[in-house]
C-alpha cells in the first residue's frame, strides 16, 4: 500500500473513530418479513434504514410525551 494511502486509512480511521465515539449502538431483531417490510418502506421513502427508523423513533417519542 503506498504511503499516501496508509495516510488516508489513518485519517479515515480517525474521523470514523470519532464519530463513533459519540454514537450508541441499539439492535432490533424483527421477524424477517417485517424487516423486509421495514427495509422496503425505507426505500419507498427515500430514506436510508437507519433514518427512517431514527425517525420513526423521534415522531413516536414526540406523540408519547404530548399525551
Amino acid at each position: 500500500m503506498p504511503a499516501s494511502e496508509k495516510k488516508v486509512s489513518a485519517k479515515k480511521r480517525i474521523t470514523n473513530d470519532r464519530y463513533n465515539s459519540k454514537c450508541d449502538a441499539i439492535n432490533i431483531r424483527p421477524i424477517k418479513e417485517q424487516g423486509q417490510k421495514i427495509r422496503e418502506a425505507a426505500a419507498a421513502a427515500g430514506q436510508s434504514l437507519q433514518g427512517y427508523i431514527l425517525q420513526a423513533v423521534a415522531e413516536r417519542m414526540e406523540r408519547d410525551s404530548q399525551k
